[in-house]
């Protein structure tokens, strides 16, 4: 069994998190208003800094990262291809996305319309860059 390749691994991780990063961002118009009247009722505020951006950045960046190397990972067992990042996509998204979406419902924080479309995007966001992450990496 051979290990992961490292230059492929970072090179599909990076577009991946730039891809979550861009679909995210493209994806928070469907739900910004309801947000921030979410966030309001709350006494919580909406505004994002230039460090808060960043930070969307690096999070996404290491999402990219993750589903790659869980890909690259999972490759041996269900072979090359958009299967297998699908499952990975899915995986990561119901040990990551779905528990904090359900975390934010117990809490009451944001209305469970809401939830459901971020998860829905989320979901979506996850496929689609693990498809593109999958496509660029090869094994060594």
């Amino acid at each position: 069994m051979k290990g992961i390749n490292v230059v492929r691994w970072l090179l599909g991780g990076i577009v991946a998190g730039i891809v979550v990063w861009i679909l995210e961002g493209l994806a928070s118009m469907l739900y910004m208003e309801d947000m921030e009247t979410a966030m309001q009722a709350h006494n919580l505020a909406v505004e994002m800094s230039a460090a808060a951006m960043i930070l969307t950045l690096v999070v996404s960046l290491l999402s990219g990262l993750v589903l790659v190397f869980f890909y690259a990972a999972a490759r041996p067992r269900f072979g090359p291809g958009p299967k297998t990042a699908v499952i990975v996509a899915v995986a990561f998204w119901i040990g990551g996305m779905l528990v904090s979406l359900l975390g934010y419902q117990m809490m009451g924080l944001f209305p469970a319309g809401m939830l459901f479309l971020w998860g829905i995007i989320g979901l979506v966001e996850m496929i689609i860059a693990s498809l593109v992450g999958g496509w660029i990496y090869k094994e060594a």
